[in-house]
């Protein structure tokens, strides 16, 4: 393992009774790089993230995060590590301000620094406005952005996001995108999967392609062109050609 890897994965394998989801994956993430991991629908990528996340156990393999044996040291490599669902959860009878407080708690950051921390979060995610409204009346979007601080008031070094752009609209999205580039810029690492694709092509320093539990293809986005579309490819392009690939395989 370098000391350059955010992320170190090797032979990573998951059954579920007789569907293998995730299938002797490789993958390694550098620190302060933001990494997408794309693929078709049932292809193991929200699996992969969340054995890596401690949420699931895998059958088979290792995972090292930031130095962390994930499989021996599972606490020491959660103190590191935020994890982000697609479908956000926070406590509807809390307002956003008693929420952060709330898991600053959890993770027991120091009561002075949660608290510059949160109004922090609050300002650069544009909740200050609603911070001492109640959740439960909150759009899913408004609830991601309130999940996003709460994931991020710990300051993990490694960010996991499972498609953390749905629902939020044009000027949300921003807010999101501009907030991981500068963590990213002070050397957290964040990977996330997204079905959009425009916005990994952008956003990503390195791009992975996960299909039936394996990684097929990886790169940069011009690694990713000169292997094999044209150098004018989009993402879209790149990903339809490497799963058209696969499948005739």
């Amino acid at each position: 393992m370098s000391g350059h890897d955010a992320l170190v994965v090797r032979g990573l394998v998951k059954r579920f009774g007789g569907f293998t989801a995730v299938n002797g994956l490789d993958l390694s993430v550098r620190r302060g790089e933001l990494y997408a991991l794309l693929g078709p629908n049932g292809a193991g990528k929200t699996t992969s993230l969340r054995i890596v996340a401690g949420l699931l156990s895998p059958d088979v393999g290792e995972i090292s995060i930031c130095g962390i044996n994930r499989l021996r040291d599972p606490v020491a490599a959660k103190r590191v590590v935020a994890w982000l669902p697609d479908e956000p959860m926070v406590y509807d009878k809390l307002t956003p301000v008693e929420y952060l407080d709330f898991v600053a708690g959890l993770w027991q950051v120091e009561q002075r620094v949660a608290k510059l921390r949160r109004d922090a979060l609050l300002e650069t995610l544009d909740l200050t406005r609603v911070a001492d409204q109640r959740c439960e009346g909150f759009s899913k979007g408004m609830r991601q952005k309130v999940a996003l601080a709460g994931a991020l008031i710990h300051e993990p070094e490694l960010l996991i996001l499972d498609e953390p752009l749905t629902g939020l609209d044009a000027s949300m999205a921003r807010h999101v995108k501009e907030l991981l580039q500068d963590r990213v810029a002070t050397g957290v690492t964040v990977i996330l999967t997204t079905h959009i694709l425009e916005v990994a092509e952008r956003l990503s320093d390195r791009i992975g392609i996960i299909r039936n539990g394996r990684l097929v293809c990886e790169g940069t986005m011009t690694e990713l062109r000169n292997g094999g579309t044209s150098q004018g490819a989009t993402l879209e392009d790149v990903f339809l050609d490497v799963v058209g690939r696969e499948e005739a395989a």
